[in-house]
């Protein structure tokens, strides 16, 4: 789990957001940034993410539901989110575990991706047809 990305600490309940601010969400993180990653499935690399997972009881819209634009491919277990206004990507619903969201680390306000070392790939092979 990371508490601190930089010099900026994680907050226990941290914002989220677009580029435009029409999409907010607030996720939990009690213990920090859980296991942060990329995946190489066809579509996670063309957006390029770094990523991070919650139980869904830790992530909630609580600005611009109506903003939101849904995506599925494949087997249609995962939704990816994105702005409907900016196109920025939020979050995810997880094909691996659907009680679990996965979220922009980009879109944590105050936070940059940049600073993270060593960021893993997940292997997305089985979810890589369109």
């Amino acid at each position: 789990m990371l508490k601190k990305i930089g010099t900026t600490h994680i907050q226990t309940h941290h914002r989220a957001s677009c580029h435009c601010g029409a999409v907010v969400l607030e996720i939990h993180l009690p213990d920090g940034i859980p296991s942060p990653h990329r995946c190489d499935c066809s579509f996670c690399k063309r957006k390029g993410a770094i990523v991070a997972a919650v139980h869904e009881s830790d992530l909630k819209v609580i600005r611009g539901e109506a903003a939101i634009v849904r995506y599925q491919f494949g087997k249609r277990v995962a939704e990816h989110f994105f702005c409907g206004n900016c196109g920025i990507y939020t979050h995810h619903r997880r094909s691996t575990n659907p009680l679990e969201f996965g979220f922009n680390i980009g879109c944590l306000e105050g936070i940059n991706p940049y600073d993270l070392d060593d960021v893993p790939v997940a292997d997305g092979s089985p979810w890589s047809s369109p």
